[in-house]
């Protein structure tokens, strides 16, 4: 079953470019390049050594899978088996067919851009005065007041206006008259209830219509929007405040670590010297930089110092 891993095969495969490599050499030497290197197995006396099972075993650890005996007697008998399988195919002279040299050099290529982006991630470490700016930008856009209020929303602006008579007979009447009449299906089974929001994310009719009203009163004219008339009742309203700096730092580590990065990798393409001999055919947009599991954890990992 764990031979038939997508996940480990993936992460077996980008392997397989560093070792063709000491295929190619096998011949002078059966042993890893370091003499004293501890090896885990050998199969027809090429080794395998503790280095590239620990390899795999940080990758699994990174997508939530423990570290056993089991799990590492299971890669074991993978990389043996994909070993086996490569020697074979290195026989059969399929090392040096086109289509497979191409998609070494591009396992290779992925291989030290992911090095890369862990390197820069180490050496570019997030300074408190970075976050700190960040935190007073949030703050400023958060400004201003929250409002929470229940509406009922109709079709019709002769219906809108009949149900503001009924409520200025008896405003406690809301709710019902919300349940009853309002076709939003949101909000209409809690009687109109919106709970706290900020205006700034509603329709700008409604926004403007919230902030204009006192406590505890409703709009005595039918508000127009985008979806119909609406009837606003404001129960209250606050000062919105942004959270508290040490409860969001991880996510803004995070984010000053991607646009940090994100910046450094446009001016680096912006220099390179980049030529399109052929135009590419029509197809999907080209994706983004993909990071593998152990570059994506070690982003992540940076969010927690």
């Amino acid at each position: 079953m764990f031979i038939k891993s997508r996940i480990l095969l993936a992460s077996a495969a980008c392997l397989l470019t560093l070792s063709a490599c000491n295929d190619k050499d096998s011949a002078k030497s059966k042993e890893p390049a370091a003499a004293k290197e501890a090896i885990a197995a050998k199969v027809n006396g090429t080794a395998i050594s503790e280095n590239r099972v620990d390899l795999l075993v940080k990758q699994r650890s990174a997508q939530g899978q423990p570290d056993s005996p089991e799990a590492r007697k299971a890669i074991i008998d993978h990389l043996a088996l994909q070993l086996v399988i490569s020697q074979e195919a290195t026989k059969k002279g399929l090392d040096k067919t086109p289509e497979v040299v191409d998609q070494l050099e591009l396992t290779k290529q992925s291989i030290l851009a992911n090095a890369f982006v862990q390197d820069y991630l180490a050496t570019h470490p997030v300074t408190d005065d970075m976050l700190k700016a960040e935190y007073e930008k949030i703050k400023t856009q958060m400004g201003g007041n929250e409002y929470k209020a229940r509406h009922i929303l109709v079709e019709k602006e002769a219906e809108a206006k009949d149900i503001i008579a009924k409520l200025k007979k008896d405003p406690k009447t809301f709710e019902a008259l919300a349940k009853e009449k309002s076709k939003d299906p949101g909000s209409k089974v809690n009687g109109g209830d919106l709970g706290w929001f900020d205006p700034r994310r509603m329709v700008p009719e409604f926004g403007a219509a919230v902030a204009k009203l006192e406590k505890g009163k409703f709009t005595e004219e039918p508000v127009k929007s985008q979806f119909g008339y609406h009837i606003i009742l404001l129960e209250d309203s606050r000062m919105k405040e942004a959270p508290p700096f040490e409860q969001i730092k991880p996510g803004l580590i995070q984010k000053a670590r991607q646009q940090s990065l994100q910046k450094f990798l446009d001016e680096t393409k912006a220099t390179a010297k980049i030529e399109i001999v052929q135009a590419p055919a029509a197809g999907p947009a080209p994706a983004a930089l993909v990071l593998n599991p152990a570059t994506k954890a070690k982003l992540a990992d940076a969010t927690k110092k």
